[in-house]
């Protein structure tokens, strides 16, 4: 009679079955597992993971344009939140359908205030990098936490409603030296005289101000102002033949009101994002929002995009 196995055993052996069949989906979980860091898998590179994720992207692109045909059917007759029973908000149109081929982290706080980056083992390895945010609103844990992370980044913030970064820069001395701040509005035109209040700027021109050719996270919150915002900078940078959008990534809120819930619009604007280079690898709705102002419509929800252009940390084959 062959001996009987101690609990002991019986525990390992119950462990090394768990982690074998839990193998097969660490890759999927929520952007955390070691795959996405460097191991796209035995002779995938990078490169290669791009072009695969933009035939992905492709067929989300090709399933938008079916669901308008059956809601519009034309993007002009879209509901962007329909009341009578259809199964879908504007939104759903708009998946974050690419996936970052580097770790996907949640940054700062959780709750309000954090938001998803792409790659920030490599962000943070440069030996400079660069960080705008746009809407502070007294609260600064995620330009913090990147600020910790990386030695050599520096933050430039703009946010004309408040007089500072929040307490989470402003009271570390490790990281406020390489924290920069003026009371500035992020626009579509430059309206910044001394008679001008707020002041409002481009982001190229405050990029000129600052003597930057290239944004590694661009951080924009701005309360629905960021549609007229980044068009003027899209469509500067679409001009020019050639032309490279200079930013690594981009955290957006989106405010889907007060004019910019139009879907027609809203999708042109959508669509010129993606011209020039930017695709969506997280989102998450602003439940927050919903659970202050009970009763209302879905109107604001988070994207994160990874421009697949340029030569960037994120990009570059040969980065180390």
């Amino acid at each position: 009679m062959p001996p009987r196995p101690t609990v002991l055993t019986i525990v390992i052996l119950i462990t090394i079955a768990v982690i074998l069949l839990l193998r097969p989906y660490s890759a999927t979980l929520n952007g955390y597992s070691s795959y996405y860091r460097d191991a796209f898998g035995p002779g995938r590179s990078l490169r290669t993971w791009l072009a695969d994720e933009e035939a992905h992207y492709a067929v989300a692109i090709q399933e938008r344009l079916e669901l308008i045909k059956k809601w519009g059917p034309r993007d002009d007759a879209v509901d962007p939140y329909p009341t009578h029973g259809e199964f879908y908000t504007i939104w759903d149109f708009f998946v974050p359908a690419f996936q970052c081929p580097h770790r996907v982290q949640r940054v700062g706080t959780l709750g309000d205030g954090g938001k998803w980056v792409c790659g920030l083992d490599r962000v943070v390895k440069q030996d400079k990098c660069v960080i705008y945010s746009f809407g502070i609103n007294g609260e600064s844990s995620f330009e913090s936490t990147l600020l910790k992370r990386a030695p050599g980044c520096e933050a430039w913030g703009y946010d004309y409603s408040v007089n500072s970064w929040g307490p989470e820069i402003t009271g570390d001395p490790e990281v406020r030296d390489r924290a920069h701040f003026r009371p500035f509005a992020l626009g579509g035109t430059n309206n910044h005289e001394d008679h001008d209040n707020p002041k409002y700027w481009t982001l190229d021109s405050l990029m000129d101000l600052n003597g930057h050719t290239f944004i590694d996270i661009l951080k924009i919150d701005i309360e629905g102002g960021e549609f007229d915002a980044l068009t003027a900078f899209l469509s500067t940078h679409a001009a020019a033949e050639g032309d490279v959008l200079p930013v690594g990534q981009l955290q957006l809120e989106i405010h889907a009101r007060e004019g910019h819930e139009n879907f027609e619009y809203f999708a042109r604007w959508w669509a010129a994002l993606e011209a020039a280079g930017l695709r969506p690898f997280w989102t998450e709705p602003n439940l927050v929002y919903i659970n202050l102002v009970r009763g209302v419509r879905p109107e604001l929800a988070e994207y994160s995009f990874i421009n697949i252009r340029g030569n960037h940390a994120l990009v570059n084959e040969a980065f180390n």
